[in-house]
């Protein structure tokens, strides 16, 4: 008899988790972080769930620490998070941006690298879904870096990417301005000319190459990439802009 009351209390417990924890994850998206911040403390304390939700939930109190700009607190509750799932992208991630946001770029680099090699323990690559987050996590990654104009590791971060989705143009088009920001023109024109080549049919590609070669005054060739976005779609806004400012570019140096 008493066992089965303690069975029924236990499903209960596991039911009023779920729910707490569906309630903190709603407040959390929504940004109501004084509404989510107690219940994530009470699932905290609490120490039960899966590995997979405790990890969640500390991560998610991290976040909100940062967002307050207790950064020692966050720094300690994002570890704590991948203590209990090493492989919790997010966390690493987050801990990443504090880390070098204080200036500790190395530390912050090892924390992505550790919880790649700890996603690759898993085989990861039998996972497409995983593959997707684990890509966007290093593009979250480069960016950061190139907002602090660190430029050889936001391309390294986005050629990791790559690896994972080698046709994802956006990123593609990322490491080009990485190495614009970087002074290094020929190795960007190498890199668009390549992306244009494999992939003719991208407005934003050649969009961008266009604009490349207008910025070189190559003004004739800009023109030629605008034109060919103009053939498959006539209405195309940014081409057709791009397209007047170049004829009168082009008129004013004839009148020159």
């Amino acid at each position: 008899m008493f066992g089965k009351r303690s069975d029924h209390s236990s499903t209960m417990d596991a039911r009023s988790r779920t729910d707490l924890l569906d309630t903190a994850r709603s407040f959390f998206r929504d940004n109501i972080y004084n509404r989510a911040e107690p219940i994530l403390q009470q699932l905290a304390v609490g120490g039960q769930g899966s590995p997979a939700e405790q990890a969640e939930v500390w991560h998610m109190l991290a976040v909100i620490l940062y967002d307050r700009g207790r950064f020692t607190k966050a720094i300690k509750t994002f570890r704590k998070a991948l203590e209990i799932d090493p492989t919790f992208t997010d966390a690493s991630v987050g801990l990443s941006i504090i880390l070098n946001d204080l200036g500790r770029y190395e530390e912050g680099r090892k924390v992505f690298l550790d919880a790649q090699a700890a996603l690759d323990k898993k085989s990861f690559d039998q996972d497409s879904v995983l593959k997707e987050r684990l890509a966007s996590k290093h593009y979250e990654l480069a960016d950061m870096y190139a907002s602090h104009k660190k430029w050889d590791d936001a391309i390294d971060q986005y050629r990791q990417a790559l690896q994972i989705l080698p046709r994802k143009v956006e990123i593609r088009l990322k490491v080009v301005d990485a190495y614009l920001g970087k002074g290094e023109i020929g190795i960007a024109f190498k890199e668009i000319r390549h992306l244009v080549t494999e992939q003719p049919s991208n407005a934003a590609a050649r969009l961008k190459f266009g604009l490349m070669l207008f910025q070189a005054k190559r003004v004739a060739d800009a023109i030629d990439q605008w034109e060919t976005v103009l053939l498959r779609d006539p209405d195309h806004p940014q081409a057709k802009e791009y397209l007047r400012m170049a004829r009168e570019a082009d008129e004013t140096l004839m009148e020159l």
